[in-house]
């Protein structure tokens, strides 16, 4: 259960989904340290998203609390660790805003139906990020999708269409797309040169002429003290160096004059688009 006081929000028998934004262990919201401090448990799930600027280290050292990082299974197949929480005030760390990431839904409604309450505390989301680092208009947003690594399927590399369908989707809608962009324990964190380059394969595969003459928009780092954002055509995108991860990639509509113009000045987008 939660309860409100006049000076703070208490927490017990419970689970407690903490966002902790975008980059390190200082995106915490004063609520979300507040609710790590008072927890009898603390947990942490970093392969839905990573908090670039941060180790393990830091983040016991600044929460003062002892973390216990949980693997993918732990979270997706056997959460065994979930019964605690209807004995003991259970916090789950993760990265950005919680909830955006469908796995912590499911942790959710695995939680109601065994009789466990839950709360959740908001920190900063790519999706609002990329927003005000692009000038992009968040209402002009439509679905959002992933672009995996390729895989190897009886002895073919498999690129998935998914994200070109999407686009395609949204293109035809006058809509925005957001490309988030692969996290492998093997393979690391995709960058927007591989990630538009497995783009532009689909296209050549495809041939529906969804991304030709295509401008993208990377984001690096956003969070950070030195986020890297730029827009070009498809092919240039890709030669551009944006340093470090984490990247996400946009592929935008048709432009209102307002973000045609926050692209040019903003992230170095030519200025043919002005016209």
């Amino acid at each position: 259960m939660a309860r409100l006081t006049n000076t703070a929000v208490i927490y017990w028998n419970m689970l407690t989904f903490v966002g902790l934004g975008l980059y390190d262990e200082k995106d915490i919201t004063v609520k979300g340290l507040e609710a790590v401090k008072k927890a009898d448990i603390v947990y942490a799930e970093f392969y839905t998203s990573h908090l670039m600027g941060a180790t393990m280290e830091k983040i016991e050292t600044f929460y003062g609390r002892k973390v216990i990082l949980l693997t993918r299974e732990e979270v997706e197949q056997s959460p065994s660790w979930l019964p605690q929480a209807k004995e003991k005030n259970v916090v789950l760390l993760t990265g950005g805003d919680a909830m955006v990431a469908t796995t912590h839904i499911d942790l959710r409604l695995r939680a109601k139906d065994m009789g466990i309450d839950t709360a959740i505390i908001h920190a900063p989301s790519i999706s609002s990020a990329v927003c005000g680092l692009s000038g992009l208009q968040n209402y002009r947003f439509g679905k959002s999708t992933t672009i995996p690594f390729p895989y190897t399927r009886n002895g073919k590399t498999v690129i998935s269409e998914a994200p070109y369908d999407t686009i395609k989707m949204n293109k035809k809608n006058d809509l925005h797309t957001l490309v988030f962009l692969d996290i492998d324990r093997e393979k690391g964190f995709m960058d927007i040169g591989k990630a538009v380059s497995l783009l532009l394969e689909m296209e050549g595969r495809r041939g529906e002429g969804v991304l030709v003459n295509a401008l993208g928009v990377g984001v690096a780092r956003a969070g950070s003290e030195s986020p890297a954002v730029h827009a070009d055509y498809l092919p240039k995108l890709k030669e551009h160096d944006f340093g470090g991860p984490l990247h996400i990639l946009v592929i935008p509509a048709s432009l209102h004059f307002i973000e045609a113009e926050a692209l040019v000045k903003l992230c170095g987008a030519p200025l043919e688009i002005l016209k």
